[in-house]
Parts: C-alpha cells; sequence; structure tokens
C-alpha cells in the first residue's frame, strides 16, 4: 500500500489515543462509524458512536485515567479501504513518570475508508498480563520505557 495510506490508518489510531489522552469521550467516539465498535480493556463492549460516548463519558468524569504511550507493530491492508492496525500500549498513571505493567495491552483497530476519511470499525484492548511469563511483561515495558 502507499505510504500516505499507511500514514492515514496510523493517525487516526494517534488520534484515538490523544483523544482518551485529553479524556475527550466525544472525540474518541467521533473517530468510530456510525456502528463501529469498542471492547474495552475489562472485555466491555460499546456499539455504535453514542454507546461508545456514553461508555466512556462518566470514565473520563470520575477517574483519574492514565495515559497511553504507543508502539505501532504492523499495518495490513485487507482491502483498499480496510486495514487491521496492532499495536501495543502501555500507561503512565497520573501524576507519576513510568509505565504501569500491570495494565500493557495490545490494540487491534479494523479501519474503514467512508466517504473518503477513515474511521474505526473495531477497536479491542486485551490486556497484556502473560500469565506464568513476567520476562514477557518487562520486555513489552522495557519497549515503552524507551518512548518515555
Amino acid at each position: 500500500m502507499d505510504n500516505l495510506i499507511l500514514k492515514e490508518v496510523e493517525a487516526i489510531y494517534k488520534q484515538l489515543l490523544d483523544a482518551w489522552n485529553n479524556r475527550d469521550a466525544r472525540g474518541m467516539a467521533d473517530l468510530f462509524t456510525e456502528d463501529g465498535e469498542s471492547i474495552g480493556f475489562d472485555g466491555s463492549q460499546s456499539i455504535g458512536r453514542e454507546e461508545i460516548f456514553s461508555h466512556l463519558e462518566p470514565i473520563f468524569i470520575h477517574h483519574p485515567t492514565a495515559r497511553f504511550l504507543s508502539k505501532v507493530k504492523d499495518v495490513r491492508f485487507l482491502s483498499s479501504e480496510t486495514a487491521l492496525l496492532r499495536a501495543i500500549a502501555g500507561m503512565v498513571p497520573p501524576d507519576q513518570s513510568d509505565i504501569n505493567p500491570k495494565v500493557n495491552t495490545h490494540h487491534t483497530l479494523v479501519v474503514v475508508k467512508n466517504e473518503g476519511m477513515w474511521r474505526i470499525q473495531l477497536f479491542q484492548n486485551t490486556p497484556a498480563q502473560f500469565h506464568g511469563r513476567p520476562e514477557l511483561v518487562e520486555k513489552m515495558t522495557e519497549e515503552f520505557r524507551e518512548l518515555l
């Protein structure tokens, strides 16, 4: 795929994390297709922009959320208008300067081009706990520390 298109797909992921880091529920929700789906770290599922917004808004109002750092690992085009992005993400808690390894995660996005704009069809946030393999948690955490 064209390098420009690759950058567009990566940009929507960056916009998603920027909206999270800015505690902007509307900004996050508006990045999704009308029937887009978000699956949260805890397994919660929201379908549609308004449900995604309704799920996120109280989180931002009532909880001091951690800031995401991420590293895109792969972007694969399934067609000229559909892409799959995989990334790893870590979180820096409020008022701290280091990653909390307990909440490292894998991010998966399916993005589609709709009326000339890339939108998120699916965002899945899967814990990267690597049960029984602490060396993998540490390896991932070190990748994030390089970004700090």
